[in-house]
């Protein structure tokens, strides 16, 4: 049987030009397959970083670690994460509504934020006519507090009614418990105790 097929395909001839032909595209089917194969466990590796990026590790990109309350009659609070980037921005009255949502500062670092919203119409206003402002810092990380009061002090540089703080995570959660950003609650403690009535 062997040999009756041998026979068949013997008298099958093709020319040179077509045998090369045929080799150089079955060669050019090979090569995608052979290319993915190497890519995959490139790719592979990939979607894993990237899942737990997203995933696993999200988390530390957009847990908020720190406070900046900003208050001169736009009241703002931004949330920043570990890596001193605003992840959250909440306007703490009507008017820091507005600014909030006029200003694009997710994502910023710091300083970055806080320039943004010294530089903003409303609040340049205010601070020509000089309109006092605080600015107030809170956080469970102490050397993260400190390096962003550093940047508040610096952003304010110059500006003779700034006044910026710091305050523990306590003093944080009261304001919050009072419906105040820091700044208003410390201004709030300092007329109580000239006058408890208030």
């Amino acid at each position: 049987m062997d040999d009756r097929i041998r026979a068949a395909f013997d008298a099958i001839h093709a020319e040179e030009a077509l045998k090369e032909h045929t080799k150089a595209a079955l060669a050019a089917r090979q090569r995608p397959a052979v290319r993915r194969r190497r890519l995959a466990p490139l790719l592979a590796c990939l979607a894993l970083g990237v899942a737990l990026l997203l995933g696993g590790g999200g988390w530390l990109w957009f847990t908020p670690t720190a406070s900046v309350s900003v208050d001169i009659n736009p009241s703002l609070e931004l949330r920043l994460n570990r890596f001193s980037r605003v992840v959250a921005v909440e306007g703490a009255n009507a008017d820091g509504q507005a600014l909030a949502q006029e200003l694009d500062l997710r994502f910023l670092d710091c300083a970055a934020a806080l320039e943004a919203i010294l530089s903003s119409d409303t609040v340049s206003a205010l601070l020509a006519q000089d309109s006092a402002l605080t600015i107030a810092v809170s956080g469970q990380d102490e050397a993260q507090c400190q390096d962003l009061l550093t940047q508040a002090q610096h952003c304010t540089a110059g500006q003779e009614n700034a006044h910026c703080f710091s305050a523990s995570s306590r003093e944080h959660d009261e304001a919050h418990q009072a419906g105040l950003t820091l700044g208003k609650y410390r201004a709030y403690l300092a007329l109580h105790d000239l006058d408890p009535t208030v």
